[in-house]
């Protein structure tokens, strides 16, 4: 796995050392960088890390850093804005640090096991009934005849004149 960077203004690709030829993520970063002519502020500002953080990652003192996921972002963050391959530096990061993302813990869910892709809902949520609304449209319908036949309803709100003629 070749770690390929990608120079917008040239459009071209430039090949970095090979990911097995790299045993330090940090001193690898830091050369992108600087071929890139970016300093620390540059990337801080861009990645909203403070420059502490990365000079410890450029440095490769994990143990001052966030764990697992969280160094992992970092690093993916930081490859993506140099424009380098992700999976090639994680690779790196990965044997370095031991920081191999953990595969999903299997549940248990009514009587069966299932792993990270299950769905939301253990059944699909049942369609309510249409009916309903019918039933009470009529009800309300049959309602507003009755008062009307029963003269409950002054003549000022009837807009129809078969309405008032109901009405009589």
């Amino acid at each position: 796995m070749s770690l390929m960077t990608y120079d917008s203004s040239l459009n071209a690709e430039a090949a970095v050392p090979a990911a097995s030829e790299i045993t330090d993520v940090g001193v690898m970063l830091q050369q992108l960088r600087e071929q890139r002519g970016l300093s620390v502020s540059d990337v801080s500002r861009r990645l909203k890390y403070s420059e502490a953080q990365l000079c410890l990652l450029e440095q490769a003192q994990f143990d001052q850093l966030p764990k697992a996921a969280a160094l992992r972002g970092m690093v993916r963050n930081y490859a993506r804005y140099l424009k380098v391959d992700e999976h090639a530096v994680l690779a790196v990061l990965d044997k370095q640090a031991g920081t191999a993302p953990r595969p999903p813990v299997p549940r248990k869910i009514k009587g069966s096991w299932a792993g990270a892709d299950t769905p939301l809902y253990a059944e699909e949520p049942r369609q309510r009934a249409w009916g309903w609304g019918l039933i009470i449209a009529l009800l309300l319908f049959v309602a507003a005849f009755y008062a009307l036949d029963r003269g409950w309803i002054p003549d000022s709100w009837l807009f129809f004149d078969w309405l008032k003629e109901l009405k009589r």
